[in-house]
């Protein structure tokens, strides 16, 4: 056992317009919502028009107030008629600027002075060219999504789902590829490199004979003239190099590029909040909310954990150990409801535990890692590996000497689970991976391994909806449900091409979120009605992990984690 003290960094942020209380997600029955403060007062602040120098308003125009002193970013959606307003805001000085204006021309205004419902100057846009087709400008470039620039290149439809299929993981945005020019034999060294080092942190030593690759190892590949020369034999693979030579290839232009279409109506009444991190290069993955309102968040490749105070913008950073030869490096998180926070730190396979009121940190290595949950009564669980569901109990001696699991689940198949989630009253278990859905009977021991019908992996993270059905976030980008009570598996596919799902989260009503990598975007999907609304983010580049729902607010809230190194809340009108 080894005992660690955290690190204070102030960002010195401010609130922008909080009001909610923050209920521990972990389990509807545990949710107490008699509790819950009223609704978040969403209007009431700044408020202006946009529109057209001959006076046509536009909608679905993102308006963005950053202040001067905190450099939170606020960003509202202009309304059919060009109307806009934001939530009450701290008295100061703020910059207004359009965030992604694309097929209109830059708008700024510094030193806007704020206070309270402050009337703002009709913003005038001016369009960059009367052609559906922007030039493709490094102003242009740098506000497209990934998932609008794979759209716009040339290419048949299989090479580009290739490219995201092959590249389009959650290691980072399509901006890395669609920002660089190299030749046949760079593009094959970099996506050697890409795929045959161990993990998210390009370690190790690369396996040629691996998926995908014929031929002998060199010593150092990086330095063997025979590397140019050798074949992939993977044909997707292969299909890759040869497309981004064609698209990102010294010699290859940009074509006139045109955008997704803006947001409109529910999509457009909405509020984001960005919160920027005292550092940088940090890379955010898991967030979590406890019962004070602080979001908690790990930080995928440092040993950091950290909690942002939404009301006062305050970031606290806590040291975690590092095992010794391993990678430090955290993933997933969460609250309980008597405030400690428990973590995971998947490449020294080991987890912990913080007390915020004693500010000390347990380690326990060998047990749980990776992907976990905890149930009502206390238990930690954790994701099938080795064909095994593992339960564990955090408050045994037992489990912080040796890591050994309370209880264990045999899966027939021997499947493999990459993400965990529980039901809301903790009986059932529930996760994706390559082989399908796997969901479990903790009381019986029963295990239903189901495929799914379109024969793709549902390697994704998610949880159980109200009613019991489990919801999983697919890389194909699809969202997977499970529905126990039929056997029935369904998929949705995002209206938005070229988008992976790496989560999914049900909230209080029912209602399905999941971030959008390489588009950009964050889905809600209403199962009732089959109707997707997407709210289009203000950074083009984001990429959302696993996310946390906030139950308490009405309508709830969405937080996540970019990892570029921010937070993100998003605030529905409805």
């Amino acid at each position: 056992m080894r005992w660690y003290v955290r690190v204070s960094v102030a960002a010195g942020l401010a609130a922008v317009g909080v009001t909610a209380f923050i209920v521990s997600n972990t389990m509807a029955a545990q949710v107490p919502m008699a509790a819950a403060s009223a609704p978040a007062d969403l209007g009431g602040g700044p408020h202006g028009v946009l529109r057209t120098a001959s006076g046509q308003p536009v909608e679905g125009v993102m308006v963005q107030l950053i202040s001067t002193t905190t450099a939170v970013r606020t960003t509202v959606f202009t309304s059919e008629s060009g109307a806009y307003e934001f939530p009450r805001l701290e008295s100061g000085e703020y910059t207004l600027r359009l965030a992604r204006p694309l097929e209109y021309r830059r708008y700024l205004n510094e030193g806007v002075r704020i206070d309270g419902a402050t009337a703002l100057p009709d913003i005038v846009v001016e369009r960059v060219t009367q052609s559906e087709y922007l030039p493709p400008t490094p102003e242009i470039l740098t506000q497209l999504s990934g998932s609008e620039w794979v759209a716009n290149l040339p290419g048949t439809a299989h090479e580009k789902k290739s490219f995201v299929n092959a590249c389009g993981g959650s290691c980072h945005s399509f901006q890395m590829q669609m920002r660089a020019r190299f030749d046949e034999a760079n593009w094959r060294k970099l996506i050697l490199r890409m795929t045959d080092y161990g993990g998210r942190m390009l370690v190790g030593r690369p396996s040629l004979a691996g998926p995908g690759w014929s031929g002998t190892a060199p010593t150092d590949p990086f330095e063997s003239p025979s590397l140019a020369g050798m074949r992939l034999e993977n044909g997707e693979m292969e299909r890759v190099v040869q497309w981004l030579v064609k698209v990102r290839g010294l010699d290859s232009e940009d074509p006139p590029m045109k955008p997704f279409p803006r947001p409109k109506g529910r999509a457009t009444r909405v509020v984001v909040t960005e919160y920027e991190l005292p550092w940088e290069t940090v890379n955010i993955h898991d967030v979590a909310g406890d019962l004070q309102g602080n979001i908690w968040f790990t930080v995928n490749r440092s040993p950091l954990i950290g909690k942002l105070d939404p009301k006062t913008g305050k970031v606290t950073a806590y040291r975690t150990p590092s095992a010794e030869g391993l990678m430090p490096g955290n993933h997933w998180i969460e609250a309980d409801n008597d405030g400690v926070v428990w973590f995971s730190a998947p490449w020294a396979r080991g987890a912990g535990r913080l007390d915020p009121r004693t500010e000390d940190i347990r380690m326990v290595y060998g047990g749980p890692t990776h992907s976990m949950d905890l149930s009502p009564d206390g238990f930690l669980w954790e994701r099938i590996r080795d064909g095994i569901l593992k339960k564990y109990d955090p408050k045994s001696a037992s489990f912080w000497e040796t890591g050994k699991p309370a209880k264990t689940y045999p899966i027939p198949n021997k499947s493999e689970t990459y993400g965990i989630g529980l039901s809301w009253d903790g009986r059932y278990f529930g996760g994706g991976g390559n082989e399908g859905i796997v969901w479990v009977d903790t009381h019986t021991g029963e295990v239903r391994e189901v495929p799914l019908p379109s024969g793709m992996s549902a390697h994704g993270r998610g949880n159980f909806d109200p009613d019991g059905n489990l919801w999983v976030g697919s890389k194909n980008a699809l969202l997977v449900k499970y529905d126990p009570k039929t056997g029935v598996v369904s998929e949705y596919a995002t209206p938005t091409p070229y988008a992976n799902f790496y989560s999914a989260r049900a909230d209080k009503n029912g209602n399905v979120w999941a971030g959008e990598m390489h588009a950009g975007r964050v889905a809600r999907f209403i199962p009732k009605t089959a109707e997707w609304i997407e709210y289009v983010l203000p950074t083009p580049w984001s990429q959302d992990y696993n996310s946390w729902i906030d139950n308490s607010t009405d309508p709830v809230t969405y937080w996540y984690g970019d990892q570029y190194g921010y937070i993100v809340r998003v605030q529905p009108r409805e």
